[in-house]
Parts: C-alpha cells; sequence; structure tokens
C-alpha cells in the first residue's frame, strides 16, 4: 500500500494568507497543515508517500520532508503544473504507484481519532474504499448511502435532497487500476477530473466499499479562514487538556516501528529547541 498527499491548488478561499505560502503550508495550531495528512497516512502504516504539489511549493515541501528518511518514510515528489482535479492526482502518480494499492488523501483534510478504521480499509480493500462521516448537512458535501455491510447503495454529490447524511471526507483508498481508470475519465464541465466519476467507474462495478467514521471520530477540513480557525481551536484544546499533541509525525513514526529507539533519540536531538522537541524526548518517558 502506498500514499499520496495532493497538496495542490490555488488556495483562493485562504486569500491573502496563500498569497505567500500554500494552503497545506498554513498553521494548523502548532504545526504546519500538510504534518495532519501525513498523519493519517503514517497511522495506516503506510511509508511510501508521494506529495503533490504546485511548482511554486513544492520546494517548501521538500525543504520539510526532504527524502523522508529522517521519519522512516520514503517521500517522492510531482509537480501539478495546472489544477484539474483531485482524480489527476492518480494520473501524475502512475509511476509512483506502479500498480499497488494506494491511499490517497488531500492536503486540506484533518482526521482525528482511532485510526483503526483507516487501517483495516488500506488492509482489506478489494475494489475500492471510501469513508462516511455523518454531518448536519449533507447537501454540501459528496455523499454516500451504504448499507450495514457497507455495500454503497447509491452517490450524489452536493443533493439537494440527499438520500443519506454521510459526507465523503478526501480520503480515498483505491487498488492498482485507479491511474488506468483515470487516464479514460472524461473533464467535467467545470473542466476537471473529478474524483466521484472515479469512484462511480468501481461503483457501476460493485467493487466499492464504504466504512463509516463513527462517533468519536472527527473529520475536519481546513480550506476556509473560519474552519482554518475551528481546526486550530481543536487541536490546541485537545493538546492542552490531554498533554498530548495530535499529529507529531516522530512520536507516530516511532510508535509505528518505522524505527528503533536509539534512532529516535538521535533525530530529536537534532531537532531545534523548542516545546515541540521536549514532548517529542517526553514521548520516551
Amino acid at each position: 500500500m502506498k500514499g499520496i498527499v495532493l497538496a495542490g491548488g490555488s488556495g483562493t478561499r485562504l486569500y491573502p494568507m496563500t498569497s505567500t505560502h500554500s494552503k497545506q503550508l498554513q498553521p494548523v495550531y502548532d504545526k504546519p497543515m500538510i504534518y495532519y495528512p501525513m498523519a493519517t497516512l503514517m497511522q495506516a502504516g503506510i511509508q511510501d508517500i508521494l506529495l503533490i504539489s504546485t511548482p511554486e511549493d513544492i520546494g517548501n515541501f521538500v525543504r520539510i520532508f526532504e527524502d523522508g528518511s529522517r521519519l522512516g518514510l520514503n517521500i517522492s515528489y510531482k509537480v501539478q503544473k495546472k489544477p484539474e482535479g483531485i482524480a489527476q492526482a492518480y494520473t501524475l502518480g502512475k509511476d509512483f504507484l506502479d500498480t499497488n494499492d494506494s491511499m490517497m488523501i488531500l492536503g486540506d483534510n484533518i482526521f482525528h481519532g482511532d485510526h483503526s478504521i483507516i487501517r483495516h480499509a488500506a488492509e482489506d480493500n478489494g475494489g475500492a474504499t471510501i469513508f462516511g462521516y455523518k454531518v448536519r448537512d449533507p447537501q454540501r458535501y459528496g455523499v454516500v448511502e451504504f448499507d450495514e455491510h457497507g455495500k454503497v447503495l447509491s452517490l450524489e454529490e452536493k443533493p439537494s435532497k440527499p438520500k443519506s447524511n454521510h459526507a465523503i471526507p478526501g480520503l480515498y483508498v483505491m487498488d492498482g487500476e485507479a491511474p488506468c481508470r483515470a487516464v479514460h475519465l472524461e473533464p467535467s464541465k467545470r473542466g476537471e477530473y473529478e474524483i466521484v466519476d472515479l469512484i462511480k467507474t468501481y461503483f457501476e462495478e460493485d467493487q466499492l466499499t464504504a466504512a463509516p467514521l463513527g462517533r468519536g471520530f472527527v473529520w475536519l477540513d481546513a480550506g476556509t479562514p473560519s474552519s482554518l480557525n475551528d481546526a486550530s481551536s481543536f487541536i490546541r484544546t485537545i493538546e492542552e487538556r490531554a498533554g498530548i499533541k495530535i499529529a507529531c509525525l516522530e512520536e507516530i513514526a516511532l510508535r509505528e516501528g518505522f524505527f528503533d529507539g536509539d534512532s529516535y533519540v538521535r533525530m530529536v536531538e537534532e531537532l531545534p529547541d523548542s516545546p515541540y522537541r521536549d514532548y517529542c524526548f517526553s514521548v520516551l518517558e
């Protein structure tokens, strides 16, 4: 299983914050936004990751993560010259994926909770798996209707009368056929290769499963000023009350066994003197 983080786009909804740095480099409380989708992939046990971004921003991500070896990862990079839809990530990542199953996450999506559901989807995927998150206003989202066994019954894009109140968050698990399927998609009316059209190819062949993200699980989309502020407030509240850090990549890498304790200590010693470094040391206690 390989991972893709799609961190492209112009971030116009966050302008003027994005006039100098991309959306995924904006702080969500005490970490860059990109840490949170990276954490989700790592908590699914994924170490081979492709990060896709714009020509202007790709260098910033390289400066943050380099080749990923510091975190026990193998990170590759791909430039998206022009944003032409979420499904374009699979065509850009075709050589990287090389017929492997994959989990793709959007760079402005934040997930917090028991990641066992996501890990299970990665380990037991039989075509494509999407997730369902219960919301009050499903008409604002792509919506999935499914039965108690996860069999998908319908897919709708921002329906006026939703058949379900489960929104589809920006996290997708697909088999090795995804790039070939994406190549044959036709652009939508807005000139983009839509992820819902790719998902529908699996649905039409009865190869699509939905996994509900239940109570206790939090999905945040930090793509607007208000949602970015809400996400920061949420992260701060959890971290200060529980004394933990959400999306601390060094801690996740240690707990996932991406390296041993001695390597972890050497890595943390190289971090700048900061509360973040202090926390990383405290994990060993």
